[in-house]
């Protein structure tokens, strides 16, 4: 046996510990699940967490600042309030300006947009948000329904460039009572401080899948907005969308100088929510260690009672002439074979269930309610299936569990062959 070893070398103590996983059927499953369970677990909610990220940074890209937005110094200090007397660039022409940033290389698209309150009247939903929008650019550069990646239209059309129309979304419609051909009465204030009245009909309901806006927001055509609000050809604000995000911070620049002093320009990357997102990362990679450390304590103990219930084979192994390392080897071998087998399953189950919310999402909103109305993400969160993460779940499960048995398996040289074979 010795000389049959000495032959095979590592390549047979790993046949011998192969081997040996097989011998107790129940134990082995138990190691398999403990590190399969874990391993599972990383992979769903690695790929539910990506997936809410990727959520949250389109919303905000979609939603509300582009890749870059442009606004006055001061709205930035009043953004809390929207209030529509500062304009970007002190009232400057947005198409002109809109012009000079579109020269800006990976500049893909430059819209202007007006966020205000309005208080509705004869009408059981009191106030709203209005939103101008040059909707025929907006819809062309982005789905904002991200869901069904649409323009989220359920009935009826958008509003005409500077027609008094308007578009509501779905949740505000059933509330408030109104449908497609209703007229909506609201009162906003002017950049002149002024009050303002008006009478839209209402085109079109819309679904974006995102509550905060289904449930507040009136869309009007800009131009429409602009005359309302004695804007002039000014705009609240300006959001600019480059060929790739990742150029975003260049762009930047770029507009912030163009722009010159009283103007705030930022990237996406900025939001309060996107950075939280990316400080949530770590945090979820420790908990998943806990999980897999503490499940990496069944094979520990697996481990330590083969050695216990073999300690005459161990014993019989140092007679024929294999080293303390090599016994060691043999124990650690079946160590990482349990947590490799137990990983796998643990990716396959992982993996199919992240397929399933890949093409299925989780309905956070309809869950949750207005729970996460303020935070800038779908109602609908997607999976993030991605190779990569399942990777990562598999070498994490088994570099963990397989560190964890290595000071176990380490016991196993300790054994003195006359004494073992006495027992």
């Amino acid at each position: 046996m010795s000389n049959e070893y000495r032959q095979g070398g590592t390549g047979t103590l790993i046949k011998i510990a192969y081997r040996n996983i097989w011998r107790n059927m129940r134990r082995t499953l138990f190691c398999f699940a403990a590190v399969g369970i874990a391993v599972f677990f990383i992979v769903v909610y690695s790929s539910m967490i990506e997936g809410m990220i990727k959520s949250i940074n389109e919303s905000v890209q979609v939603y509300e600042l582009g890749h870059v937005r442009a606004v006055s110094a001061q709205y930035e200090a009043e953004s809390e309030y929207m209030p529509v007397q500062y304009p970007v660039a002190d009232g400057a022409s947005w198409k002109e300006l809109a012009a000079s940033i579109k020269e800006i290389p990976e500049v893909r698209a430059v819209m202007p947009r007006i966020a205000t309150m309005a208080t509705l009247q004869e009408s059981v939903v009191k106030h709203a948000t209005l939103w101008g929008l040059d909707i025929e650019e907006e819809m062309s550069a982005n789905n904002f329904n991200m869901t069904e990646r649409s323009d989220g239209l359920l009935e009826g059309r958008w509003p005409t460039p500077g027609s008094n129309e308007c578009a509501i979304g779905r949740v505000f419609a059933h509330k408030s009572g109104l449908s497609v051909g209703d007229r909506i009465l609201f009162k906003t204030i002017s950049a002149q401080f002024s009050e303002k009245f008006l009478n839209p009909r209402i085109t079109g309901i819309f679904n974006f899948d995102y509550i905060k806006i289904d449930e507040q927001y009136i869309i009007m055509d800009i131009e429409r907005l602009q005359r309302l609000l004695v804007l002039g050809e000014g705009t609240q604000s300006l959001v600019i969308y480059a060929d790739d995000a990742n150029k975003s911070g260049a762009i930047t620049v770029v507009v912030r100088d163009l722009l010159g002093d009283g103007n705030i320009v930022s990237e996406w990357s900025d939001n309060y929510w996107v950075a939280m997102m990316k400080m949530v990362g770590p945090i979820y990679t420790i908990v998943f260690l806990v999980f897999l450390i503490v499940a990496s304590f069944l094979i520990i103990n697996t481990v330590v009672m083969i050695i216990h219930e073999r300690i005459k084979e161990i014993g019989m192994m140092g007679c024929l002439g294999m080293t303390r390392a090599e016994i060691v080897k043999v124990f650690f071998f079946e160590s990482i074979f349990m947590a490799a087998f137990g990983a796998f399953a643990g990716v396959i189950l992982g993996a199919i269930v992240t397929g399933i919310g890949a093409n299925y999402p989780l309905r956070m909103g309809d869950m949750y309610g207005n729970t996460f109305s303020e935070m800038p993400m779908s109602n609908a969160v997607f999976f993030e299936f991605s190779p990569l993460i399942l990777l990562k779940g598999w070498l994490m499960g088994v570099v963990v569990a397989s560190l964890f048995t290595l000071i176990p398996s380490l016991k196993s040289a300790f054994v003195e062959p006359v004494e073992a074979l006495r027992r």
